[in-house]
């Protein structure tokens, strides 16, 4: 009789931030059959328990994903552990209505996102969180202090330097140059918004 082999996974930092994250990120975009595709919460739940495990810690969802399941599959695994999980949430989309700001990257959008997330997950932080889609229309000026300002609807507990750490408000864009913005953020249409104080890696 052979000996099952040992499953494990290696950890790195995120960026600069200090925060150790597993090599392997659980992506749960599938976690939930309400697009007519997916996984079952049973079988969710395995592949959710055989990650962790094997030491998986970092996990990755978003508002949108399966109509907003995939997050409350999450919020129910994560009971009881959620402090040694790092979870990662997006926003910029929004299910089909009629309400023209329920998505974006403006502020609005993302409060009312966030906001609703945090209920689906059953927690009142999230370590990472990430803009979905740039719209090409917000300016970044007032993505990054939206970033800021999301601590006052949910303040972290956590001890990471996470992106929801407070940071100085960054200036009004009318005291800043596009240029100058530009220069403090290089790489402007080619990485994401988000997390730039702390070098984060791009989104894959």
């Amino acid at each position: 009789m052979h000996d099952e082999k040992e499953i494990y996974v290696r950890y790195r930092l995120l960026g600069n931030s200090g925060l150790r994250v597993s090599e392997a990120a659980l992506g749960a975009m599938t976690f939930g059959e309400d697009w007519g595709w997916g996984t079952a919460k049973d079988e969710a739940r395995k592949v959710y328990d055989a990650f962790r495990e094997a030491g998986g810690n970092f996990i990755d969802t978003a508002n949108v994903y399966t109509n907003g399941t995939s997050e409350s599959f999450l919020g129910e695994f994560m009971q009881g552990h959620r402090q040694s999980v790092v979870l990662a949430n997006k926003y910029t989309n929004a299910a089909p209505g009629t309400d023209p700001n329920a998505a974006g990257n403006h502020r609005k959008s993302m409060m009312q996102a966030v906001e609703a997330s945090l209920k689906r997950l059953q927690t009142d932080y999230i370590d990472l969180y990430w803009v979905h889609i740039w719209d090409r229309m917000t300016p970044v000026e007032e993505v990054m202090r939206g970033l800021d300002l999301r601590r006052a609807i949910a303040p972290p507990v956590s001890s990471h330097a996470d992106c929801t750490r407070p940071r100085p408000p960054i200036p009004s864009p009318s005291n800043k140059s596009p240029r100058r913005a530009r220069r403090r953020m290089p790489g402007l249409h080619k990485r994401q918004p988000g997390c730039r104080t702390h070098n984060a890696p791009d989104r894959p």
